[in-house]
């Protein structure tokens, strides 16, 4: 089955946001990217990077500001998509479906940032098209955010979430160690 690995938002405004003292799940996903980076490529295998490009010019994603950056060790090499996105799934508004479909691929793995919010969109997203999708738990993260109740829901509690509501109804959800497994 032709598999491709989606590196989702690996931008710098987040490295800005963990610097700022920002609370986060999952401080090994990073390494964890960077691992199916290799794996990837040495496989020779599709590598599509998903970069989100906010409209606003406040927004610290936006195409002109430090934010949207992508950081050094997920910088795309020769030859692998980039596709700009501009909300939160990866398949709206962009040709992602179309070019995976041309080019025969089934089966995404899904890596990046955040976990609840891009990552995650674009997962239900590529599960409701009909990949089989493998999200892979410890290659993303999440921030603690506080609900319209003011509950708040700490960096971990949210990661969790978003595994629960993906696995078995969007995608396979794997750690990295599983998702190599999974390729082999």
């Amino acid at each position: 089955m032709k598999t491709a690995l989606l590196v989702i938002d690996v931008q710098m405004a987040f490295v800005h946001d963990d610097a700022a003292g920002a609370e986060r799940s999952c401080r090994e996903a990073e390494a964890n990217i960077e691992t199916l980076l290799k794996v990837f490529r040495d496989r020779g295998d599709k590598v599509v990077h998903i970069h989100h490009h906010g409209s606003d010019a406040d927004d610290p994603f936006n195409a002109n500001a430090p934010g949207a950056v992508v950081q050094p060790f997920a910088a795309p090499t020769d030859g692998e998509a980039v596709v700009v996105k501009h909300v939160a799934s990866g398949f709206v508004g962009t040709s992602l479906e179309e070019d995976l479909r041309a080019e025969g691929v089934e089966r995404l793995v899904v890596c990046g940032a955040t976990a609840n919010h891009c990552a995650e969109s674009t997962t239900r997203s590529a599960g409701n098209l009909g990949f089989d999708t493998i999200y892979t738990a410890d290659a993303v993260w999440a921030y603690g955010a506080t609900g319209p109740d003011g509950i708040v829901h700490d960096a971990e509690q949210i990661h969790s979430v978003t595994l629960a509501n993906l696995h078995g109804e969007f995608a396979t959800v794997l750690p990295t160690e599983g998702v190599l497994k999974a390729l082999s």
